[in-house]
């Protein structure tokens, strides 16, 4: 990360107070977060609550990705949108809020669909990569990609009443589990449904955006434990969180002892 410059305005003291005043973070984790460039696949469900809270917590950079344009079903769980944005590019109405959140953050729209030259492109130029996509091309590509390019992946899904997320470095070697660790290819189409065929809460989503925003903060300040061989499960019409090893699989095609994966060549 850009060395960290501990010179704060008065209206920053102000702003990140709360933050400041926890021992863990103080002005040199807050010095951090504004150093900081974390690039957002996907702006709806999981993505907007991720966006805002990075913003209002004091990241410096975001970048935001996504083709998609909104709509009014979008805005039953997607609430870094307004109704009368809809029509609009999801990149750049969730930039709009951020701008509206906090002026002090710059803000990166990338109104496009990540396919292998875009991600090669634009992994490498974040610190930090958070996947709040929505189908699982694009998911293993972005695994993919941040593992080649040595990015931690911070990533989350949702479906119905139910979340998932979990912390992934598998570039810094063993222990350290990859994506294709938990998940060594997708599933065949029409396995899994998406939330647009089976739905989903739109609560559940504010509150794994919400987990998945902690779990960037805390890699970038370098505090806690993140959940990086781990994988949270919850349920939200049980109110049951639970958590689940995850363990480096040497026989991976991306991160194992003969991995076959060296490129982004097999995406389109």
């Amino acid at each position: 990360m850009p060395q960290m410059d501990l010179d704060f305005t008065d209206a920053e003291l102000h702003r990140y107070s709360r933050n400041i005043l926890l021992s863990d973070v103080g002005a040199i984790g807050q010095a951090r977060l504004r150093a900081a460039r974390v690039l957002v696949v996907g702006a709806g469900g999981l993505g907007s609550p991720l966006a805002l809270y990075l913003a209002a917590a004091g990241v410096g950079t975001i970048g935001l990705v996504d083709d998609d344009r909104l709509e009014l079903s979008n805005l039953q769980r997607q609430i870094a949108h307004t109704t009368d944005r809809i029509g609009r590019n999801k990149a750049e109405s969730a930039a709009e809020a951020i701008a509206a959140l906090n002026p002090l953050v710059r803000v990166e729209p990338h109104a496009l669909r990540l396919d292998a030259a875009s991600a090669a492109d634009l992994v490498p130029r974040y610190d930090i990569i958070c996947d709040g996509t929505d189908n699982f091309p694009t998911r293993f590509l972005l695994g993919d990609a941040c593992h080649l390019a040595g990015r931690p992946l911070v990533s989350a899904a949702v479906l119905r009443f139910e979340g998932q997320l979990s912390v992934f470095r598998g570039h810094l070697g063993a222990p350290h589990p990859c994506h294709r660790c938990l998940h060594p290819n997708p599933p065949p189409p029409g396995l899994v449904p998406s939330c647009s065929e089976a739905g989903v809460l739109g609560a559940v989503t504010g509150v794994m955006g919400t987990l998945q925003a902690t779990e960037v903060l805390k890699l970038i300040m370098g505090i806690g434990e993140p959940l990086d061989g781990r994988l949270l499960l919850w349920d939200a019409l049980d109110a049951r969180m639970r958590t689940v090893k995850l363990r480096r699989d040497p026989g991976c095609a991306l991160c194992g002892e003969h991995a076959t994966i060296q490129d982004l060549a097999g995406h389109a």
